[in-house]
């Protein structure tokens, strides 16, 4: 039951910064990419590097996990909205920015879980 809290209140804690940062690519950057899906999914594959680092170097005990990386980033980043924003730029014809946001976010994604786990554990782990 202590699991199911931490991923609950990560997950609120995630969905909330994911809420906040989209808004603000928004607002800087308009409708026309969807940049902060863009933004929000290559940081959580960062950020979940630097977590799964952490606990391989013991810096992070392994209960941690329930909360940061199923909690936190997993209501943080999002595949589903990543998807569905795919789509609708190939409705719209957009074929090259459809192909352009899949291909980077998938490439961005893995060198960014690559990078946060370098980070915290100078390449040995990753």
């Amino acid at each position: 039951m202590y699991n199911l809290l931490l991923v609950a209140g990560g997950g609120a804690l995630g969905a909330a910064s994911r809420h906040l940062l989209g808004a603000w690519v928004l607002a800087l950057l308009g409708p026309g990419f969807p940049w902060g899906t863009f933004l929000v999914n290559v940081s959580g594959s960062f950020l979940i590097g630097v977590v799964f680092g952490l606990v391989e170097i013991g810096g992070l005990p392994a209960g941690a996990r329930p909360l940061l990386a199923i909690g936190v980033l997993g209501g943080y980043t999002t595949f589903s909205s990543f998807s569905y924003e795919t789509l609708a730029l190939i409705s719209k014809g957009s074929y090259a920015p459809a192909l352009f946001y899949s291909l980077a976010q998938v490439a961005l994604g893995l060198a960014a879980v690559y990078a946060g786990m370098s980070l915290v554990t100078g390449a040995k782990g990753a």
